[in-house]
């Protein structure tokens, strides 16, 4: 397991959208007039990470438990091109980001790429994604 955590800092960042209930989001927004927030996704950041911060050792051990890379996690062209080599396969396991480099063919990711797991964002072409789509779960 690597213990590389991202952080939130622009460009590496996924936006989701989420359905709040009236009365819910109006007491968000009671928050953020009252200054105890710059604005509403302030307030649903610091909601997640304090939630994240408690389930932190539930987190920890499924992590262990799935052998998960967390964090950022890169596969390159040469990185796959040693593995076919080699005539290995890789399952890619990541919490967090994995990155398959623009580089990489559609045949190459098919006959090194084995299964694709990721909690987070897989970061790959179009044409990757479109290739591999039977084997991310």
């Amino acid at each position: 397991m690597k213990d590389n955590l991202l952080r939130d800092r622009g460009g590496e960042s996924e936006k989701i959208t989420i359905n709040l209930g009236y009365v819910d989001l109006g007491r968000i927004d009671v928050l953020v007039r009252e200054g105890c927030y710059s604005n509403r996704s302030d307030f649903i950041r610091t909601a997640i990470r304090n939630q994240l911060t408690a389930e932190a050792e539930a987190v920890k051990q499924s992590i262990v438990r799935h052998m998960l890379d967390l964090g950022l996690r890169d596969y390159s062209r040469a990185e796959l091109e040693s593995l076919k080599a080699a005539g290995e396969r890789v399952h890619i396991k990541v919490v967090g980001l994995a990155r398959i480099a623009s580089d990489v063919t559609p045949e190459l990711a098919l006959a090194t790429i084995e299964s694709i797991t990721v909690l987070g964002a897989l970061q790959a072409s179009a044409e990757l994604k479109s290739a591999l789509a039977e084997r991310i779960r």
